[in-house]
């Protein structure tokens, strides 16, 4: 049987390589796109290699629909199919009030974290539609939810799009065998907290987490690959939360 294929945006650390390790265990072939960290998109290919995958790796900036045209068109070269996508590219700036938010800021979240995230799922309902099955994960965030006053305010709500899109989407294409769910990290020791020029936030954060503790990608890439497998063939349109009760 040909292995299914399984596309993860933003796969070169935390939650998507901890996606990609897992779904090449549970025996899917990968796409695995990176924008800066080659090596670390390497690394996640080796090991899903290891773990019996076969892997494409693509640099891709999905704020440019040009790239994203050509990862589709690497994809279809390379294995013809689409069975899962894991829509967890995304990007954090340095915390900062709404007041001194400019519009460059604004531009290049909302054009990575919501209109790149869309026109991936996009480009995945393409493939899955005529095959009349497929699974779409959107990574968004707790911080949907909970506003990140003082810290991320646009980050958050870039995320709560993506919640609405989900939701939007799944009831779009569910009547063609397609199910779209989101999963919402909540305080995940990653090094997107580095990123955003606060390096131990989720450490100093995790006391107001009701388990007392950060959470692991590899927590999150479990509820993943459970959402993308037939037992949770009832699931569409919901965004799960795996934030430790956060």
């Amino acid at each position: 049987m040909t292995r299914p294929v399984c596309l993860i945006t933003g796969a070169s650390a935390g939650i998507g390589a901890a996606c990609a390790a897992l779904a090449a265990a549970q025996g899917y072939d990968l796409a695995l796109t990176y924008n800066s960290d080659a090596a670390g998109a390497k690394a996640a290919a080796q090991k899903a290699q290891a773990a019996g995958a076969r892997t494409l790796v693509i640099k891709a900036d999905v704020a440019d629909p040009a790239q994203i045209d050509a990862l589709y068109a690497a994809l279809d070269a390379e294995y013809g199919q689409l069975d899962a996508l894991i829509n967890n590219a995304g990007i954090v700036g340095l915390p900062t009030r709404v007041a001194d938010l400019t519009h460059e800021r604004l531009r290049q979240m909302f054009d990575v974290n919501v209109i790149g995230a869309m026109l991936v799922a996009a480009g995945a309902v393409k493939r899955m539609e005529p095959h009349g099955k497929g699974t779409i994960i959107n990574i968004t965030s707790v911080a949907a939810r909970i506003g990140s006053a003082n810290q991320y305010v646009d980050y958050a709500a870039s995320k709560a799009a993506m919640d609405t899109f989900t939701k939007g989407l799944s009831d779009e294409v569910v009547p063609a065998g397609l199910r779209v769910v989101g999963v919402a990290p909540g305080l995940i020791d990653t090094e997107i907290h580095a990123k955003g020029g606060d390096p131990d936030r989720a450490a100093r954060l995790s006391s107001m987490v009701p388990m007392q503790r950060t959470g692991k990608p590899s927590e999150v890439a479990e509820a993943v690959l459970w959402l993308m497998s037939d037992s949770a063939s009832y699931v569409t349109g919901s965004t799960i939360d795996v934030s430790g009760g956060r």
